[in-house]
């Protein structure tokens, strides 16, 4: 965090204290006494800040950024051994690509697109992509219905960064992903990607593995094969600007005592500018505003000049229906899908007027696009031939987006119940951590400690009626509606 005289508190995780006194010519008696004496854990150093305008070339191991909750977003002290300049924002940005995560889709990337918009980046330069089959395999090695495995994920991310630079003219992309959408990117770059990219943000990826008590093959086995070969002779691509993001402590999926190696510190990256955000979770390391002050930061040399979303007069909203195969999510679209779309009043729930939208679904998935306001909260009905009718309230949308996306979860309701479901699709939620309430009390199900969950089913009696929800400081208000599924869904 900043300290006096203009310096940087930097925190070297256990990882880098070890590798540090490798090189110092430690054995395992001086490797115990250094991590002694610094807690068992992690040291603390200060450096002072980069004056340059964009991220600096240091050496192949940068020490890690820690960011406290509410502090302002540093100069990095570190990037790869070869950086880029910092981008410039206007009509000659970069494009930038977003990857999402495993079980994913684009619909994630919203708000972070909102933001980059609101400080001058062109729209037509932000691309959220959609894995057709967002969930990995259990054995990368071995197909498997309704999952991918690593080599596809590199072929279609490497497929979208060449559509991508040959309509913008760009010469590069940034490349944006989320947990294991960082092992695409990281992929694409190992196998002939690097001359297209000229940063790289990975924020929540599992580097080093998830557990190497996972099946052998696992892409997510830190001693598997593929995590093995992407972290050998280097664990950052020459010439591409890299960054890692992490929480300090509340990712679940880099938690100590998972398996051995596996530790707080495991998406961090030698060579990188690692920068660590106190108190997010695995999600929000990538689609928070916080996170999202530490992109624009290490893109452009600068801090946001202001953090809010700026909103348009009108927007127009467009998305996607995507369902299930083989009992996994896909971002397939679904066709023959009535959606209809109507403003709601932000006190009841109920419809303001008639509705903004009634259209069906092309073979393709999509719907749209509806004009709407930038203050009103909405309220989407998507009824799928013998499917459940599905209610999803959503906040106010500031700015327009093709993004507004929506999944044919397996959820039905109880005959003769209403069932509500509480989502926050951005982050997670947790008992003393996250202020959350529905229909008055706290949300049933949440738990506290490291946050783990995003969604949390709440089944209603009839008759319908209003019924509120909070998180943070974000209120929607819903209908109960019997026999159909309700989604309070929350933008932040």
């Amino acid at each position: 965090m900043p300290e006096a005289g203009g310096r940087v508190a930097v925190s070297l995780s256990r990882r880098e204290l070890l590798r540090r006194g490798a090189r110092l010519g430690l054995g395992g008696g001086g490797l115990v006494a250094l991590l002694a004496a610094c807690g068992g854990g992690a040291a603390t150093l200060t450096s002072a800040p980069s004056t340059t305008a964009g991220p600096a070339a240091t050496t192949a191991t940068a020490p890690s950024v820690a960011r406290p909750v509410g502090a302002s977003p540093a100069p990095p002290v570190g990037t790869s051994a070869t950086a880029t300049r910092a981008a410039t924002v206007g009509s000659d940005a970069p494009p930038i690509i977003f990857v999402h995560g495993n079980g994913d889709s684009s619909a994630l990337w919203l708000t972070t697109v909102w933001r980059f918009e609101s400080q001058g980046w062109p729209r037509d330069r932000l691309v959220a992509l959609d894995f057709p089959y967002p969930n990995a395999r259990d054995d990368d090695t071995v197909p498997q219905p309704g999952r991918s495995g690593t080599d596809e994920q590199r072929a279609y991310l490497a497929a979208r960064v060449d559509d991508v630079l040959a309509r913008t003219g760009a010469p590069r992309a940034v490349l944006v992903g989320n947990s294991r959408g960082g092992y695409a990117i990281r992929n694409y770059l190992r196998n002939g990607g690097v001359a297209k990219v000229g940063h790289a943000i990975l924020c929540g990826t599992p580097n080093h593995g998830v557990s190497a008590r996972l099946p052998a093959n696992s892409e997510f086995n830190g001693a598997g094969p593929f995590l093995t070969a992407l972290n050998a002779g280097g664990e950052v691509a020459s010439g591409v600007a890299t960054m890692t993001i992490r929480s300090d402590r509340h990712d679940k999926f880099a938690q100590p005592g998972i398996a051995p190696g596996v530790g707080y510190d495991g998406p961090e990256l030698r060579g990188a500018t690692n920068v660590i955000l106190d108190g997010v979770d695995h999600r929000e390391t990538a689609y928070s505003e916080r996170a999202f002050a530490e992109m624009h930061r290490f893109l452009t040399g600068r801090a946001p000049a202001a953090p809010a979303i700026a909103p348009e007069p009108t927007v127009q909203l467009a998305g996607r229906i995507t369902g299930y195969e083989s009992k996994a999510p896909t971002n397939l679209g679904v066709g023959g899908v009535a959606v209809t779309v109507f403003a709601t009043d932000p006190a009841t729930g109920a419809r303001v007027a008639g509705a903004l939208y009634r259209g069906t679904t092309a073979p393709d998935g999509r719907w749209g696009p509806v004009t709407a306001g930038p203050t009103a909260p909405c309220e989407f009905v998507v009824a799928a031939p013998g499917a459940p009718t599905r209610h999803f309230f959503r906040s106010p949308f500031p700015r327009s987006s093709p993004y507004v996306s929506m999944r044919l979860f397996e959820d039905p309701a109880e005959p003769g119940q209403g069932l509500i479901i509480f989502t926050r699709p951005r982050g997670y939620v947790a008992t003393g951590r996250d202020q959350h309430l529905l229909d008055g009390r706290p949300v049933p199900g949440v738990k506290p400690g490291v946050p783990t969950d995003a969604s949390f089913k709440v089944p209603f009696d009839p008759p319908e009626r209003a019924v509120p929800a909070a998180l943070n400081g974000e209120a929607l208000t819903v209908r109960a509606i019997p026999d159909a599924v309700v989604y309070a869904e929350f933008q932040d």
